[in-house]
């Protein structure tokens, strides 16, 4: 039997590269997604694929590629995202920065769904990887331009979920916690396996009709 093809954008370090790392693990053909394919630290059996959420023809390009090499996508793992503001509040934010995050955050996983789609048969699995500073039920005060974008990938979650069920096609979203990496930070009290579990379980465990949800921990959380 031909291996499931699973893509995890922002796999360079941090949740994705173990996410990816796991997913080997598991069976899967892995595609790691990376801006910068140079300064990837090699890591077994994972196919690197150069890819920019933030721009439309790098998404093209990684698509046609996925097309020829493999022809199918079964899982995709929306988990590319930048923090730019970390202080502040909504009055002090710049428009500027707010565009720039949500060209990563939220359209760029839009951009990718409609591109990849396509080469999802019934069954395949879509994952956003959002944070719970999106949650509109416990407003954060924190680096509103990321929040902000995690709200919208949410929302986006939720549309995406519904354009997709009659092909049956599940996207979810997932908070995997506050988690030591580069994003982060080294006081973050989940460590990489923490977290990539979150993510995991809706990739392997979840139950196959399971879509349009917010999940931490194989638990479904207020949007």
């Amino acid at each position: 039997m031909t291996k499931p093809v699973a893509l995890v954008t922002g796999a360079s370090r941090g949740l994705g590269r173990e996410v990816a790392r796991r997913l080997v693990a598991e069976g899967y053909t892995v595609l790691a997604g990376v801006r910068n394919p140079a300064k990837l630290e090699p890591l077994p059996g994972v196919e690197v694929l150069s890819l920019d959420v933030s721009e439309p023809a790098s998404i093209s390009a990684a698509a046609a590629s996925i097309r020829t090499h493999h022809g199918r996508l079964d899982v995709l793992v929306n988990n590319a995202g930048i923090m730019l503001d970390r202080m502040g509040d909504a009055l002090a934010l710049e428009a500027d920065l707010l565009q720039r995050t949500l060209e990563t955050n939220s359209v760029g996983p839009l951009r990718l769904v409609q591109a990849l789609a396509p080469l999802m048969p019934k069954g395949g699995r879509i994952v956003n990887v959002s944070s719970g500073g999106g949650q509109l039920s416990v407003p954060s005060t924190w680096a509103p331009a990321y929040c902000i974008s995690k709200t919208t990938l949410n929302a986006i979650t939720v549309q995406l979920a519904e354009a997709l069920k009659p092909r049956g096609i599940v996207v979810n979203a997932v908070c995997p916690g506050w988690v030591r990496t580069d994003l982060g930070g080294p006081e973050a009290p989940r460590d990489l396996q923490q977290g990539a579990d979150s993510i995991l379980w809706l990739v392997l465990k979840a139950e196959p009709g399971l879509t349009g949800g917010f999940w931490r921990d194989g638990e479904r959380i207020p949007w």
